[in-house]
């Protein structure tokens, strides 16, 4: 009993780093684009694959290697030339999504623990969107009424009449449902791989981002930009082959353990057949 209301006192005290992290990625995230375009800020975003790694690493969730550290490399690398020559830079823009870059890579880490340990209790990733998501809202809600211009809400063309206003809160509402499934997904991902390979894999997502807001916002795309995203793909194609042959290397030496035993146990049963034998014999 004492146990109980021990975990159920820490458990909200444990979730809070997630929380908290996670609220402070999607505010940076949305700050950023006020300064900055969508394409910038994606491929900028991009760098949190190399800040998870550096927080896998500290939580002991990956062991460090030289394949990792070169696979860091080539994503940095990528990065680096689709931030070169951009005409549109803007100092805080750029500090904000880098920010959320990091706080993106703390997040999925703490999340991964807390999804896989089971002194937590928290497997099911519904169970703890349960728990993370009232914090981020207080939050998300602290930050809006401390940065946000909520007395010139009422001239902003989104909610200057009713018909505005029900077309913003739907929008709102889709806009929150898509995100919702997004994020549960990933917990669910998170909690049968692990937080790297979801990052990762997620660069794709950013691709599909960068690519839509180049033929919807018109943004600027230039070749150099181009060669930095294909080396940013091929940074995850390569941690992509990486974890596979990790994976198929773990299932290989579980497949040579069961044999090992299975054969243990046949040539128990045959040394026993031949001492009854020898019995019998006597």
């Amino acid at each position: 009993m004492e146990r109980l209301l021990c975990e159920r006192w820490t458990l909200p005290f444990t979730v809070v780093p997630t929380a908290l992290g996670t609220a402070m990625d999607v505010n940076l995230s949305n700050a950023s684009l006020v300064f900055i375009s969508v394409t910038f800020a994606t491929m900028c975003k991009s760098a949190a694959p190399i800040f998870l790694l550096l927080f896998a690493f500290a939580f002991r969730l990956e062991a460090p290697s030289v394949r990792l550290s070169g696979i860091i490399l080539i994503i940095s690398i990528g990065i680096l030339l689709t931030v070169a020559k951009e005409t549109e830079f803007d100092f805080w823009g750029f500090i904000f999504v880098m920010l959320a870059a990091v706080m993106s890579g703390f997040r999925w880490c703490m999340t991964q623990i807390l999804l896989q340990k089971e002194d937590y209790g928290l497997k099911n990733p519904l169970t703890l969107m349960s728990y993370v998501t009232p914090v981020m809202a207080v939050v998300t809600a602290l930050l809006s009424l401390v940065f946000d211009p909520w007395d010139e809400l009422r001239r902003n063309n989104y909610f200057n009449n009713p018909a505005h206003i029900s077309r913003s809160c739907l929008l709102m509402l889709f806009g929150g449902t898509l995100a919702f499934f997004m994020v549960l997904t990933e917990f669910i991902l998170v909690s049968v791989t692990s937080a790297v390979t979801v990052t990762i894999a997620g660069v794709v997502k950013e691709a599909l981002t960068i690519l839509v807001a180049v033929i919807y916002f018109h943004d600027e795309f230039t070749r150099l930009k181009g060669a930095g995203l294909f080396i940013i793909m091929l940074g995850v194609s390569l941690f992509n082959w990486y974890k596979y042959e990790k994976i198929k290397k773990g299932q290989t030496s579980e497949d040579d353990m069961e044999e090992s035993v299975t054969t243990n146990i046949a040539a128990k049963y045959v040394i026993l057949e031949e001492t009854d034998e020898q019995d019998d014999g006597r």
